[in-house]
């Protein structure tokens, strides 16, 4: 098509001007974006970030598995005074020299279901009078035992529906961050393709209306225009000399935006090319609705705010009421002069304890804490089902603006071909003296503006496809998921 062969030529001048300066690259929009994804600040951050999600998933993992430890006091040296109390009530500060010195191995095992506690312990710990010679051994050979609360918040299950929620949003969360910088670099790309196109466009307009200019001046020697005309085409000339020192500077600046986004380096010219008109894709509001519920994150956080919010009134009523704990635990334990005595014939040890707390008065705070847990929830309720309805008219609308702007760009391309062409005409009018001054002016901004709208045209195009990409994180092109390792 014209239109496609004047941009193309356009860019072609762009690339043999910067020749002559220095190595040129020439990058396509996708090489633009394949660049911000891995080398651009915001990826590195999108990266960093899904390592700490997936971290804190490893540490919610870990809550569930058996935890082992080993404590201790080695050694347990001290050599000081401490008062003692006496029978008639007086205090004598006596001199105190040993070792005190243990080791304990704790195990525990939390039970999801009830969120109780499976526990186990061995321990021996050795004390050394240093004054009497006196050395004494202490241990527990093994004690086992159970902890359950009752009528308490049951954090474990909680964490155990909602955890993999959190987890399952940051998966879909990078991938929505890689779409992203999709977005945002080609905001940059097209910042600098225009760029680029007024400033040939600048260059050839100055050509141009200098050699329109020698033709105008002959013509008025020859008597067939006004100095009035003449002095209008020297006025064309310098603002069409302006006009190439504003683009340049244009040009520069997006040109170190792109740079700098995208994490470019080096000192060569960019050179863009114009990127294609059309797409081998299909789209239809109800298929980019289906993938966006199944694939994007925001569609996760709606079963988890929900879930969010019933786990807080379960914990609101969890600390209302009776609150209690029962704690029961057998084992043995022996003391003797020396370590094989501490393990032979330990005496039997046994514990069973109920702690339990009841508010007897308390003004109401603990139904207050429920009701407020309670309205929370509903108001969240109502919260998500808003956020489902924008999200759902936000889809819509960008499937019918994209498939707008694939209509959009057909008639810019098109005008933009007719305006060329007119602008040609008029010119070779006005060398034949069949033309105005004031036609040939308006043919040429016409052209100019005809082509800015073609770019502008293409940069909406695109930006509503990797908008859409970005709200359903599919793939319409090659018809599957957007992933990314």
């Amino acid at each position: 098509m014209k239109y496609l062969y004047i941009l193309i030529c356009i860019f072609s001048g762009i690339k043999a001007s910067a020749n002559a300066g220095g190595d040129t690259v020439r990058l396509s929009l996708q090489q633009v974006v394949d660049m911000a994804k891995g080398n651009s600040i915001a990826a590195k951050q999108a990266v960093t970030q899904r390592e700490t999600k997936y971290w804190q998933w490893r540490t919610f993992k870990s809550n569930y598995q058996p935890q082992l430890s080993l404590s201790g006091i080695l050694p347990g040296y001290s050599k000081t005074t401490q008062p003692v109390l006496q029978p008639d009530g007086t205090i004598i500060f006596q001199p105190v020299h040993n070792d005190n010195s243990s080791l304990q191995l704790d195990f525990s095992q939390s039970i999801t279901a009830t969120g109780g506690t499976v526990y186990g312990t061995t321990s021996m710990q050795r004390f050394y009078d240093f004054d009497r010679k006196n050395e004494l051994f202490n241990g527990v050979p093994y004690a086992i035992g159970y902890s359950q609360p009752l009528f308490q918040f049951n954090a474990l299950r909680w964490d155990k529906k909602i955890e993999p929620l959190k987890f399952n949003e940051s998966k879909q969360a990078y991938i929505e961050s890689q779409e992203q910088i999709s977005i945002t670099v080609t905001g940059y790309f097209f910042d600098l393709l225009l760029a680029q196109v007024n400033y040939q466009m600048a260059q050839t307009n100055f050509t141009n209306t200098e050699k329109i200019l020698t033709i105008a001046k002959v013509k008025f020697d020859l008597g067939k225009i006004s100095k009035n005309e003449i002095l209008q085409l020297q006025l064309e000339r310098l603002n069409a000399q302006k006009a190439v020192g504003t683009a340049k500077r244009d040009m520069e600046i997006a040109t170190l935006n792109l740079r700098t986004y995208t994490g470019a380096e080096g000192e060569d010219k960019i050179a863009l090319e114009l990127p294609g008109s059309t797409i081998n894709m299909e789209v239809s509001a109800d298929k980019v609705l289906a993938e966006a519920f199944a694939n994007r994150s925001d569609a996760i956080a709606f079963v988890r705010k929900i879930a969010e919010a019933k786990r807080d009134v379960a914990k609101a009523k969890g600390q209302s009421g009776l609150v209690a704990t029962l704690t029961a635990n057998i084992g043995f334990s022996n003391t003797a002069r020396n370590i094989p005595d501490v393990y032979r014939n330990p005496q039997n040890q046994q514990l069973l304890q109920l702690q339990f707390s009841i508010p007897v008065l308390d003004w109401g705070r603990s139904k207050s804490r429920v009701k407020t847990a309670q309205a929370n929830e509903q108001f969240i309720e109502y919260a998500v089902e808003q956020d489902k309805q924008t999200f759902k008219q936000q889809i819509v609308t960008q499937v019918t603006l994209f498939n707008m702007m694939k209509d959009q760009l057909v008639f810019t391309a098109q005008a933009d071909s007719i305006a060329s062409e007119k602008y040609k005409i008029a010119r070779d009018r006005y060398v034949l003296g069949d033309l105005s001054i004031t036609d040939l002016s308006i043919a040429f901004q016409e052209n100019d503006q005809a082509k800015r709208d073609y770019v502008a045209a293409l940069r909406d195009f695109w930006g509503a496809y990797y908008q859409l990409r970005y709200l359903s994180l599919y793939d319409f092109e090659r018809k599957e998921k957007i992933n990314y390792k």
